[in-house]
């Protein structure tokens, strides 16, 4: 999405009149659905009337060439700041990607492609200038098809229009980053028309960005689908911004924790639905193979380890799958530091005890740490959807230190599921009052999202949706599983619509298969994982009434595990129990209704709750 977008020439008048920040503000409220705050704007004030003003002085670049202000990447809430597009001497269309900077000073660091500088009030971990530039226009080559089928060059780069190269960013240690993407500084004002005027020699009339504005986004480029080429050493992925970060600090802390003597490295990532946090685990997974360290993934879940596996199976053998991909509690009997680095994903729900009664070893958190020199732990607490859930940070912390292990902590804000859009898990967090936000509507938020009227409606737009395999319905485990003894019944009856859970015989797989568009799945089938579309039949245990979200425990099915002894814990102590199983089951619809990376249908049998949705929606 094209946020501004002038010729040149417009450009270089909206600049001279001192209105540009105003005009990219009103745009972002126009096409974004958001405002800015006064920092924003006065960034663009200041970083734009530099371009413009080096522009203004220049009579070599066509006036007809065209300009593009915050660019959001497909499938992302990530903008590229400033877009200059027309054509190369011989007439093929060219991008300039240019991002820009006020930074005027930074500190290099020994992680990969990341530098130390002034954010927020303190300085701060961050991607390199040039890194990040090449690491958009990689994403929008991928995401977009037209750049493929009309040959557009794409030509990233990064000004830092405060800054006095003092050789830190220049540094050798980041040339594979400066070689793919130059960088200017304050001085360069005239090599950074020299590498426009390279690209840019004639105008196009704004027709290159129009292709990209329109081209198609390519189907999205699911993990589960990756992980084979991942592992074999191929960057399926590019991680940006704070996943390049993470992804720094864990190989980081994997190296610290080898040389002799060397303390335990503990690295908490904290990051929501949507944000990579598996997209990064498994690319640790693969360098740390590459590098030849004994490490292994590990998740409570077996829905993303069995998927996983599926993928690889056939390309590597059996043990050497079953070494790679861990359950929680399979390291009970594991010797100290047996692993270089054990990556746990969906850290939130490891369990205190293992086993099948829960009555084998410590706790899974202590035991994991013990069990590698490096241990990260991939952590959305608001995703905690079991009374036996324990992963916290807190507690992660607690034992750490227990082991007089070093800790990191580093976030995952950025959105890139449900379809890049902050605005839709604002707004859902606000419905099901898990955490107070601003985003009362779906008004301008670039994300589909429905109230069917009916659950066949439901199913038929699921059905619509589902091209390679890509859409499904899940629900609320509020109806019991009768077809695991008796096939020929069905589970979950809704006015003319019925099906089974998900299949019995492909248990942690159903996910994959193209048949399981019959059938329903649950929380426990689907955490970790994600599809294009995703429709959630929304069961009695979470109601609306009078504008207030209120769930009911009791209407969870007896053959769900997830809140087992709640009775028994409620009349212990009442008040504790069912405000921790009003978190458990609005956690599970969050997680239900963030499966979707482009959209979401929900359906409630109660009248009242459609309505509602449907109102606020």
């Amino acid at each position: 999405m094209l946020v501004y977008q002038n010729s040149l020439q417009g450009f270089k008048q909206d600049v001279g009149f001192n209105r540009i920040d105003t005009l990219v503000a009103d745009a972002v409220k126009e096409h974004l659905g958001h405002r800015v705050g006064e920092s924003e704007q006065r960034s663009w004030q200041n970083s734009l009337s530099r371009v413009g003003a080096t522009m203004l002085a220049d009579r070599e670049l066509p006036e007809d060439a065209h300009v593009a202000i915050e660019c959001q990447l497909p499938m992302s809430n990530k903008r590229i700041d400033f877009v200059l597009s027309g054509l190369d001497g011989e007439g093929q269309p060219n991008v300039c990607i240019v991002e820009l900077k006020q930074w005027d000073s930074a500190q290099a660091t020994d992680i990969d492609g990341v530098v130390r500088t002034a954010l927020g009030g303190g300085l701060h971990q961050t991607q390199h200038p040039s890194y990040q530039a090449w690491s958009y226009a990689a994403y929008l080559e991928y995401f977009n098809e037209a750049v493929e089928t009309d040959s557009i060059g794409l030509h990233p780069c990064a000004y830092l229009h405060n800054y006095t190269d003092d050789g830190v960013l220049t540094d050798a240690f980041y040339a594979p980053h400066t070689s793919k993407a130059p960088i200017f500084f304050k001085e360069d004002a005239e090599r950074l028309l020299q590498f426009l005027r390279q690209h840019v020699k004639c105008g196009d009339a704004g027709k290159t960005m129009y292709a990209i504005e329109n081209g198609r986004i390519r189907p999205s480029k699911k993990l589960a689908d990756s992980v084979k080429g991942m592992l074999k050493g191929k960057r399926e992925f590019v991680l940006l911004d704070e996943q390049k970060v993470a992804h720094g600090l864990a190989m980081r802390a994997m190296q610290k924790a080898t040389g002799p003597g060397a303390k335990k490295q503990v690295l908490i990532v904290r990051g929501g639905p949507g944000t990579g946090k598996s997209v990064v685990a498994i690319n640790l997974l693969s360098d740390a193979l590459v590098k030849g360290w004994n490490a292994a993934y590990v998740s409570k879940n077996a829905a993303p380890r069995a998927v996983y596996e599926s993928k690889l199976t056939g390309t590597f053998r059996k043990s050497q799958i079953t070494a790679l991909f861990r359950g929680s509690g399979q390291f009970i009997t594991t010797g100290p530091n047996t692993y270089d680095a054990l990556i746990v994903d969906e850290a939130h729900r490891l369990n205190e005890k293992s086993g099948l009664y829960s009555n084998l070893g410590e706790n899974q958190i202590a035991e994991i740490i013990r069990s590698a020199r490096t241990s990260i732990f991939f952590l959305d607490e608001r995703q905690r959807i079991h009374l036996k859930d324990k992963g916290s940070e807190a507690e992660i912390r607690d034992w750490a230190s227990a082991e007089n292990a070093e800790v990191e902590v580093c976030d995952l804000p950025s959105q890139f599921r449900c379809n890049g859009s902050d605005g839709y898990l604002a707004w859902l967090d606000n419905m099901l009052d898990v955490r107070q936000t601003a985003v009362s509507s779906l008004s301008g938020v670039g994300y589909e999202f429905g109230v069917a009227e009916s659950a066949v409606a439901l199913d038929r737009w699921i059905r619509a949706k589902n091209n390679g395999n890509s859409a499904r319905i899940v629900a609320g485990y509020c109806w019991d599983w009768n077809s695991k003894k008796h096939p020929a019944q069905n589970d979950i009856v809704l006015d003319g619509y019925s099906a089974q859970w998900n299949l019995m015989e492909d248990g942690s797989l159903w996910i994959t298969k193209p048949e399981s568009i019959d059938q329903v799945g649950c929380i426990h089938t689907c955490q970790g994982l994600e599809l294009d579309y995703i429709g959630v039949i929304i069961g009695p245990d979470l109601l609306v009434r009078n504008g207030r979200v209120v769930t009911v425990p009791e209407a969870r099915s007896k053959n769900d595990r997830s809140v087992f002894g709640w009775k028994k814990m409620a009349r212990q102590n009442r008040e504790d129990t069912l405000s921790l199983l009003d978190d458990l089951i609005k956690n599970t619809y969050r997680t239900l209704m963030t499966r979707g990376m482009k959209g979401c249908f929900i359906y409630s049998e109660d009248e009242e709750t459609r309505e509602w949705f449907s109102q606020q929606s």
